[in-house]
């Protein structure tokens, strides 16, 4: 409506005048498009009988230049070493420097080295060799980075396993991956039992590791060998394994463009093992001979002190989740200041939040990052210098060193600047496929005229400027808290209940959270929401839980016959409640709670016996519920009270207790550990 052309047709052919409203085009843009279309028309000329999708916009010289140009993005790196050779080059040079602090445990690049080098040996006389997978199911610590470590000098595949997943999703990947040796710590032991798995309990057998050689290991391996396999949410119901080469790792962090580590850094260990940033954060750190310095859970979910460990720890270099970035700045703005480097991605980004940091409290570099696990972590950069007045999002900007980011269309044929198209991504960054899943593999990294590329199924366009827009996803894959989540795998989940005849997941957004609903239609028989969530708690990790269940007679569908998104109800309609009655508040305190909690939550109908957690609560939202506790009632409690103390009725009493009010608690006391 606001882009037409009038009086094309003439006498000897077409002509016109393009009428444009300027504020929302240049003429710059304009421009670009009539020449578009003017090749457009010439190529339906040429061949009128191809389908209009099938023509190109680009002339063949245009898509040459351009394609140059996305190629144009190499720098010298160690693309020929594996990881723990980088690693043992750095303890060659600073033997002596702290390479990992974890609470009270410091320990020196040479530390580190020796102590790897025994548990790798170890693990040789355990029978793992080239490129075996071994599982480390560990919480961040010293112990989980030194398995790593010696996995790899092993000559084996490290594979991440979150001690806190369901141990149905534990033995799947155990017996997917093929795993023969998990190191883990006792607590953990019984969910990782199978038939054909060793499971070493490290704390138990020191005393037999430290009597191995803690020299350099001599084995064999290249920069082409896996490095390690991870595992993200898969459309079809079950996780699928990415496997990652050690040169894949080498360009993430070594000599890049984005990010300048040097010895003098201080990383922070923040992201779950389980997750890819923490890629960034370890090897970032330790092949560039920086410190990489652990930092608690319940410490990063709280605002305030997270903020005074950044500065008591001098951390110079951090990635957030978009979420966690959000969640700290709308608290504390200046949060950051003192850094050199933040990084925060994984969501599309809040503009509000992003401007508040410039203005009120900029790190020396904020940069932008995008990616998928497919290419190893990062994939794109932006540099936030300013954010527009009429901005709506954050660029994802260009791409990092020795990678190349292509826009193409279905046909891959790359698009202009200004046109929508799917991130197809190339370079040394991409994973070698997915663990046992052939047909995947090839259907997602696909061989085109001119790389082997992964098509990620995510939408932007690059601007004028050459930055990249994102725009949203192809599919229904989503983003929740940092985490990736294909709706389809919830799905099935969900109705794998012997009660549920089928069942959709979608993501609502309430008080800028983003939260997955699942509706489910019952076989007869009504489930309650507690034996849905209970049920899918055996089988999700926490992240993939849905934050309601609403059931229904019958899906709403469209005229073709597919679901009806839009027609679906609002969780507060419909919501499968328990059989016993809801109670009401009883005191002003507890309806101020329930006030909250219907804010953050999104509900209208609760009682003050019901869980946080089990209507949908998560850590994040636990810790804006004690930020707005404290702002309301002036009473400082510690994240751990929500956990403690999950409902309504048992958080009144805390607030009530005497002895907490104006006296803040200390968050030293306690060690706790909360899903993030």
């Amino acid at each position: 409506r606001n882009l037409w052309g009038t009086g094309w047709q003439q006498s000897d052919g077409l002509r016109g005048v393009i009428v444009y409203n300027t504020d929302l085009f240049d003429s710059a843009t304009i421009a670009s498009l009539r020449h578009h279309f003017q090749t457009l028309l010439e190529g339906i000329v040429v061949n009128p009988d191809t389908h209009l999708s099938a023509l190109p916009l680009l002339t063949s010289e245009e898509q040459r230049e351009l394609l140059q140009r996305w190629n144009r993005n190499s720098s010298s790196y160690p693309a020929n070493t594996c990881i723990h050779q980088r690693f043992e080059a750095q303890v060659r040079q600073r033997p002596t420097a702290i390479a990992l602090q974890f609470g009270s445990q410091q320990f020196t690049y040479e530390e580190l080295n020796q102590g790897s080098n025994q548990l790798a040996r170890y693990l040789q006389r355990l029978g793992i060799g080239a490129e075996m997978p071994v599982g480390i199911c560990l919480e961040r610590s010293a112990e989980a980075v030194a398995a790593m470590l010696a996995v790899l000098k092993a000559g084996g595949v490290y594979v991440p396993l979150d001690p806190g997943y369901p141990p149905e999703r534990l033995d799947f990947v155990l017996k997917d991956a093929g795993i023969a040796v998990v190191l883990t710590h006792k607590d953990w032991a019984d969910s990782l039992q199978t038939d054909t798995t060793t499971v070493i309990c490290l704390e138990q057998e020191w005393d037999k590791i430290a009597q191995e050689s803690d020299e350099n290991l001599s084995t064999p391996g290249t920069a082409d060998s896996l490095a390690y396999i991870i595992y993200t949410s898969g459309s079809t119901g079950t996780p699928k394994g990415v496997m990652v080469p050690h040169r894949a790792v080498n360009r993430l962090v070594c000599e890049t463009n984005y990010v300048q580590i040097e010895p003098s850094d201080r990383v922070a260990q923040v992201a779950n093992l389980a997750f890819d940033a923490a890629t960034f954060e370890i090897w970032g750190a330790l092949l560039n001979g920086a410190q990489l310095t652990g930092i608690e859970r319940e410490i990063t979910l709280s605002p305030l002190a997270f903020v005074t460990e950044l500065q008591q720890q001098q951390i110079s270099i951090l990635f957030l989740t978009t979420a966690l970035f959000n969640q700290t700045v709308s608290q504390i703005p200046d949060a950051f200041r003192a850094l050199k480097y933040l990084l925060f991605g994984s969501e599309m980004a809040n503009v509000d939040r992003v401007r508040s940091v410039l203005q009120q409290g900029k790190p020396q570099h904020l940069i932008h990052v995008y990616g998928p696990t497919e290419n190893t972590t990062f994939s794109t950069w932006y540099e936030v210098q300013d954010v527009s007045e009429n901005a709506t999002t954050i660029p994802i900007g260009q791409a990092i060193a020795n990678t190349q980011v292509y826009l193409l269309d279905a046909n891959l044929n790359p698009v202009p600047p200004g046109v929508n198209g799917e991130i197809y991504l190339g370079g040394d960054g991409l994973a070698l496929g997915y663990l046992n899943r052939p047909e995947l593999t090839a259907s997602k990294f696909v061989s085109a005229e001119f790389s082997r590329l992964y098509k990620t199924g995510d939408r932007a366009l690059y601007r004028a400027n050459g930055n990249l827009e994102f725009l949203g996803r192809t599919d229904s894959q989503i983003k929740i808290r940092g985490f990736r989540v294909e709706l389809g795998e919830v799905e099935a989940v969900v109705a794998q209940h012997p009660m549920v005849q089928t069942a959709v997941v979608v993501v609502r957004e309430i008080e800028s959270d983003r939260q997955l609903i699942a509706y489910v239609v019952p076989i007869s028989a009504i489930p309650t929401e507690r034996d849905l969530r209970s049920f899918v708690k055996t089988k999700l990790p926490a992240y993939m839980l849905p934050s309601a269940f609403v059931v229904l007679d019958t899906l709403p569908l469209t005229a073709n016959g597919k679901v009806d998104h839009k027609a679906l109800p609002s969780p507060n309609l419909a919501v499968a409640r328990e059989i016993n009655p809801t109670v009401a508040p009883t005191t002003s305190l507890e309806a101020s709670l329930e006030e909250l909690w219907t804010q953050l939550l999104g509900r209208k109908q609760m009682g003050i016996h019901d869980n946080f957690f089990e209507l949908g609560g998560h850590s994040l939202l636990a810790t804006q519920l004690v930020s707005r506790i404290r702002d309301r009632f002036q009473v400082e409690l510690p994240l751990r009270s929500v956990f403690e103390t999950p409902t309504i009725a048992e958080l009144a009493q805390k607030i009530t207790d005497s002895s907490l009010i104006n006296r803040p608690e200390s968050l030293s006391g306690r060690r706790e550990e909360v899903q993030l």
